[in-house]
């Protein structure tokens, strides 16, 4: 892959290498990360020592279908992770030319150009789009679709589902990426799905093998898609702390630059300067390569608050 920069959230062991600090002393902020995560329980003997049943991958498949309110005509993948999908998808279709409006999630670009896509937005017969927009937390109008691969990236949709485009499933070509471990907060857990085009999942679904899920994590997707009581409360809560985080940034001279209830994105007059004095404190945020002047913070956790305000 060439041409490309992964740069990603996380990478506390080095950030603790540079600033000092045990990994268990740092706050992560780098992430878009629910910070209160859907609670695992119990999981079943069975999840951990037999191979994944055709029963227990139905029952997540019936489960996302119904949160999702996927229409009929869209078929629907579970598999091990939203990036899973992000890196095979550009094998379905013959390399060409794939619009992905940025800045966005950078994964996107890098999966299509090592797979011989051109990245431009003159006459591209595919098209991505991230759907609200990691960093920004735009929303996209209504796609109009007529392409041969239209992606529409959902990851971070689940904190205002009446904004999804879930109803352009059925349209051909067209897949709906979503992503488990950012809303429920499961990162480790390994779990996304494809919702769309029926050939298109089928071939997705060839190129993942037998048994793409995890047995915990199916038992566990499936607990978490047919609670919406949890979704609910879950949803509000972010709202407020969203909300409350901006007026502890805006209170030390940052501007709200954009987000979702799951991350902020805020103006700075350096960005570097302030991420490596709030990593000084330990905490962990996110900047960009492309910009001296944003920084994205997620949520803290609710007993990890007095330290951001101290920091700031």
């Amino acid at each position: 892959m060439t041409g490309v920069k992964r740069d990603h959230g996380g990478g506390i062991d080095a950030a603790a290498a540079r600033f000092g600090g045990a990994r268990a002393d740092w706050i992560d902020l780098s992430t878009g990360i629910n910070p209160v995560p859907y609670p695992v329980a119990d999981i079943p003997d069975g999840a951990w020592a037999a191979l994944p049943d055709a029963a227990a991958q139905q029952s997540l498949i019936r489960a996302a279908k119904s949160f999702w309110q996927v229409p009929d005509g869209a078929d629907i993948l579970a598999a091990p992770g939203a990036s899973s999908l992000i890196a095979r998808i550009p094998a379905l279709c013959p390399p060409g030319t794939v619009d992905i409006p940025g800045p966005t999630y950078n994964e996107h670009a890098a999966a299509f150009t090592a797979e011989g896509w051109q990245v431009s937005d003159q006459t591209p017969n595919a098209r991505v789009v991230v759907h609200p927009n990691n960093p920004t937390g735009d929303w996209r109008d209504r796609e109009t679709g007529g392409y041969d691969l239209h992606v529409i990236d959902e990851s971070f949709c689940d904190v205002a589902p009446d904004r999804s485009l879930i109803d352009r499933a059925t349209t051909p070509g067209t897949l709906i990426l979503k992503s488990f471990g950012k809303f429920w907060g499961l990162a480790g857990l390994r779990l996304g799905f494809a919702i769309g085009d029926p050939a298109l999942i089928a071939h997705l679904s060839q190129m993942l093998g037998p048994w793409p899920v995890a047995g915990p994590a199916l038992s566990i997707g499936t607990r978490a898609l047919t609670d919406p009581g949890w979704a609910n409360a879950t949803r509000q809560r972010l709202n407020v702390d969203a909300a409350r985080l901006d007026t502890l940034m805006t209170g030390a001279g940052a501007q709200l630059a954009g987000g979702t209830p799951l991350f902020r994105l805020y103006t700075v007059d350096h960005a570097q300067g302030w991420q490596d004095r709030l990593a000084r404190a330990q905490i962990w945020t996110r900047i960009f390569p492309y910009s001296d002047s944003l920084i994205r913070l997620g949520l803290p956790a609710p007993d990890q608050w007095p330290r951001l305000e101290a920091a700031l």
